[in-house]
């Protein structure tokens, strides 16, 4: 008690620590302003505490803690308390540490947390949940299979110690929690009840609970919900040792993984930052090696054509070991120089060595560290205390929140230490491509990873280092981005909705002052639509490698303003290219002004051009690569959304491009453009109109400007296809990656364009439907670890959605399923009491009046509405308006008029997605005859020909809803 806890100068929030007389430990937060409540427990029990032979149990008993407990037996009761009541639940294990975590509409926290208590009171793990939970655990196993940054993590975990528990397997799955323990005569239920109850100890345990009543009243909400958890004295664990011994040093290891391209990983084991987070030595380092300006090791790499990206830092770690990782995206050049580069490496690490630590440097470092922790943006509460709850297990009460971003302590003596661990005989390589394919000789037991490992002497790297080309490496040079004048403007009035405030044949400005988060940071983003962006897959894939080119090309000059809180991004849309920059407002003008100038005068450079090429190819050949559920959504996303192109067919065009092809491009993608404006935050009105005005000189009113205005005809728009009443559509498809074991449907039924009284009935009705699915199809029916109901936009066009994911059932099983639900559901909402009704509406109402958490949602929030063109800047008020007014039997009319199945105005496309052991499923339903009612998608340009669009809310300047 009495502890004060250090926060940010922005924060109006109140702060307490608190120990009950069980030894549990509680941060409280008081936050008037909050609509959502939530509460986090961190339990210091991870899957390093696995026994031997039941490798996943602590990630298996995260999950049997949701199903039931003793105060409230019926099973899944919990989930669905929070769902309905506008909140979302989760957990996650690590390796020393579990964390449970929950937000939910503030009226109603005290049951959430009661029910919330029971998982460490009296938590009820039934045989028959067990099992079907076994199955849900070995699902998730199944859908990380295929995923490289998975493998390639257990890969690093197995070449270490077997004597150290950093060697495990984390998840489990069907053969660790079932088959192996069964064969052993162990019954894994008795087994997960022993780990519980002589691991999970009060004293092991930090508690985080965040809400709107003051400090007092929280803590008498804590004391009475948790005295009962259970405090057995449990000893803290403690894994002392290293887990890598000499053997797994000095090593090159070559991995094949799943994806295309290269990656090359340099890891060291060094002292953990913890031990010194006050000095920040790590923090240092990551500072340097991983720089991306003029003199840094990733310029040096990418003016050699040998990298794409370029990341440093600490990596996996616990309070006695760690990994200094540095991760290197090397393009098929720098394959053939993976030597070079590692000497290159070594060479950067000696320059550290030779120049010293920099005084300056660390008070750089602080000095942008300090301005992030002052001014950070508020965070949805969920995420904030997970945040939280994890420092407590580390630090000590005063750095709770601000854990070790925040260096205070310069020691030339700790950082020089860490660099020197950075050693060639301290050193672990692990290179990923799939270029090793047949050429390896081992495989990893959990993934089946194929891999080989050689053992490096000094000798041998010391003639890399020898070998490596001279590439001036130097320090950077002092950060001119770091913002200084942090002053809030003085906004004239509270504007509560942008206004549009400016137009012209070139643009048009909306305008929204910050007069509630009160931050020095603005947002400002100009969409740059041009017709001929779009108009072929060969156009499109020029656009995409333009944005690419403009982002590389700014890097080295703009990095400096990324690392000192000022964000930018170029990116290319449906319509054109956005230009967005996000953060401190100082220095705002500066960088953009930057970003403008490139895109008037740019010039490519070939080198650049292919090697941009080969990343975006790579891209497209990875798509056969995605999980089926992402290919479902993709299939969906082609047939349902006009002017979409293929990846198919975008990567065919691809082939063909020169630099001459993009060089003959730009002059056409920009000669006819439209640049729609929004900025927000702490700037003034005036600021932002000569923001525009500069923007349009360059761009077009310049002698040689590249831009003109678009003829009004030019206008685009967002289109959507329209369905057929009465009809579901279905469209099968095999999975593009012969080893996929997992199938996918995306199954959607589209409703109608945007009306408000029509979304809140939609709504309400995903609301109520989605957590009774997922039990229904995940817990009860075991069909995949993904399956998600949930409402669904395109581009204002309502409807509802199911996402499932499966390795036991196919597709066309899956829509059955789905179905079943919709019938059973009916019966739900009809025999729904008034009470629950209301309850249900109150719920969604107060998630209707959850309030922006910071400027960046705020503008998506309102972006949207320009994007789409509904321009409905109240939508929040006006969904509240008509939920009020809403009664039950509108809501059952509305179900029974477009969501029932085999109701005459439903319109319903299934795609389904076919994993390898479904293939013959895939063949039988292509070749039998479609049902009543439905049609089969043989072609889906053809389809998407002959079908009506939906009218687009936008329309040219001065059309559009003002």
């Amino acid at each position: 008690m009495g502890v004060e806890i250090l926060k940010p100068r922005t924060d109006e929030r109140e702060y307490r620590r608190v120990v009950l007389p069980n030894s549990l430990e509680v941060c409280l937060i008081s936050d008037p302003e909050t609509d959502k409540a939530a509460a986090s427990m961190n339990v210091s029990v991870g899957y390093f505490c696995d026994p031997e032979g039941l490798e996943g149990l602590a990630h298996f008993l995260e999950h049997m803690l949701f199903y039931a407990s003793e105060k409230y037996p019926v099973e899944d009761s919990y989930m669905k308390f929070i769902a309905e009541h506008g909140g979302m639940s989760n957990a996650f294990t690590s390796s020393e540490h579990t964390n449970f975590y929950f937000d939910v509409n503030a009226g109603c926290f005290e049951e959430a947390l009661d029910r919330f208590a029971q998982f460490f009171i009296k938590p009820l793990m039934s045989a028959d949940a067990t099992l079907r939970e076994i199955k849900a655990v070995d699902s998730e196993n199944q859908k990380n299979l295929l995923a490289d940054p998975w493998r390639m993590n257990q890969l690093q975990k197995h070449l270490c110690s077997k004597d150290h528990p950093y060697n495990k397997f984390s998840t489990g799955n069907w053969e660790t929690l079932e088959v192996r323990p069964k064969a052993k005569g162990i019954d894994t239920r008795l087994e997960l009840l022993k780990f519980y109850e002589s691991n999970y100890s009060a004293n092991l345990m930090q508690l985080v609970v965040y809400a709107k009543e003051p400090l007092d009243s929280i803590q008498k909400l804590v004391e009475s919900k948790f005295q009962e958890v259970r405090n057995i004295s449990r000893n803290p664990f403690y894994f002392p040792g290293q887990p890598c011994s000499a053997e797994h040093l000095q090593i090159l290891v070559k991995a094949v993984p799943i994806k295309e391209g290269q990656m090359l990983k340099i890891l060291w084991p060094i002292t953990p930052n913890i031990q010194n987070y006050k000095e920040g030595p790590c923090k240092y380092l990551s500072h340097l090696i991983g720089h991306e300006g003029q003199g840094s090791l990733f310029f040096a790499l990418k003016n050699l054509g040998w990298a794409l990206s370029l990341s440093a830092g600490e990596g996996e770690r616990s309070l006695d070991f760690s990994f200094f990782c540095l991760s290197i995206e090397l393009t098929d050049e720098g394959h053939e120089h993976v030597e070079e580069i590692i000497g290159l490496v070594f060479q950067y690490v000696k320059l550290l060595q030779e120049s010293g630590v920099q005084k300056w440097i660390f008070d750089e470092i602080v000095a942008i560290q300090e301005t992030g922790f002052h001014y950070r943006d508020k965070r949805p509460p969920s995420g904030y205390v997970v945040g939280v709850s994890t420092n407590m297990q580390l630090f000590p009460p005063e750095d709770w929140l601000v854990g070790s971003s925040l260096p205070t302590k310069y020691s030339p003596e700790i950082i020089y230490k860490l660099l020197n661990e950075l050693s060639p005989s301290n050193v672990r390589i692990f290179w990923e491509s799939k270029k090793f394919e047949g050429l390896t000789d081992s495989k990893e037991p959990w993934y089946g990873t194929p891999y080989s490992v050689e053992k490096l002497d000094i000798s041998t790297l010391q003639k890399w280092i020898e070998k490596a080309p001279n590439e001036n490496l130097s320090l950077p040079n002092p950060n001119l981005f770091i913002p200084t004048d942090l002053s809030l403007k003085n906004s004239q009035e509270e504007i509560k909705y942008p206004k549009m405030v400016r137009k012209s044949q070139y643009s048009r400005l909306w305008y929204k002052p910050d007069y509630k988060f009160l931050t020095p940071k603005a947002y400002i983003k100009i969409d740059f639509n041009c017709p001929e962006s779009n108009r072929s897959p060969d156009a499109s894939v020029l656009t995409n490698i333009f944005t690419e080119l403009l982002m590389d090309n700014l890097n080295s000059y703009a990095y400096d303003a990324d690392i000192a809180g000022l964000s930018y991004y170029i990116q290319n849309t449906a319509t054109g290219f956005e230009v967005i920059l996000v953060g401190y407002n100082h220095k705002m003008r500066v960088l953009l002004d930057t970003v403008i100038s490139k895109i008037s005068k740019f010039e490519i450079q070939p080198d650049r051009f292919y090697i941009i090429k080969e990343k975006v190819k790579k891209s497209y050949e990875n798509y056969k690569f995605q999980p089926p559920y992402v290919q479902a959504m993709y299939y969906c996303n082609l047939m349902l959304k006009d002017q979409t192109w293929p990846w198919t067919e975008e990567l065919e065009a691809l082939q063909n491009l020169t630099p001459q092809t993009l060089e003959n491009f730009l002059p056409f993608l920009l000669s006819k453009s439209f640049l729609e404006c929004y900025i927000a935050g702490n700037i003034e009105l005036s600021e932002a109109e000569s923001i525009v005005d500069q923007t349009e000189e360059v761009l077009f009113r310049a002698e040689n400007a590249p831009c003109r205005a678009l003829f009004a005809s030019q206008h685009l728009t967002k289109r959507v296809v329209k369905l057929e009443n009465g009809l579901k559509y279905q469209f099968p498809a095999q999975t593009l990656n012969p080893e996929e074991t997992n199938s996918a449907l995306v199954y959607t039924i589209q409703v109608h364009q945007d009306d408000v009284k029509m979304n809140v009935k939609l709504e309400l009705i995903a609301m109520i439907a989605k957590q009774p699915a997922f039990y229904q199809l995940r817990s009860v029916e075991q069909l995949g670890y993904i399956c998600v109901l949930t409402a669904r936009n395109d581009h204002g066009v309502q409807g509802l959605h199911f996402i499932i994911q499966s390795t036991v059932k196919d597709p066309s099983y899956l829509e059955a399923r789905a179905d079943t639900f919709l019938t059973k559901f009916e019966t739900t909402l009809y025999e729904m009491s008034d009470e629950e009704f209301k309850s249900n509406v109150k719920a969604l109402i107060e998630m209707k009046q959850e309030k922006h958490k910071n400027l960046r949602e705020e503008s998506s929030f309102f972006w949207k509405e320009i994007s789409d063109g509904t321009l409905l800047f109240d939508r929040k008020e006006s969904s509240v308006a008509a939920l009020k007014e809403l009664k039950k039997e509108e809501v059952v009319e509305y179900f029974d008029k477009y969501i029932k199945i085999n109701a005459a105005q439903r319109k319903a496309l299934s795609v389904q997605v076919y994993g390898g052991p479904h293939s013959e499923e895939f063949k039988k339903f292509v070749e039998s005859a479609s049902q009543p009612d439905t049609c089969q998608i043989k072609d889906v340009f053809g389809f998407r020909r002959s079908r009506p669009l939906f009218g687009s809310f936008k329309g040219g300047v001065g059309q559009m809803k003002l």
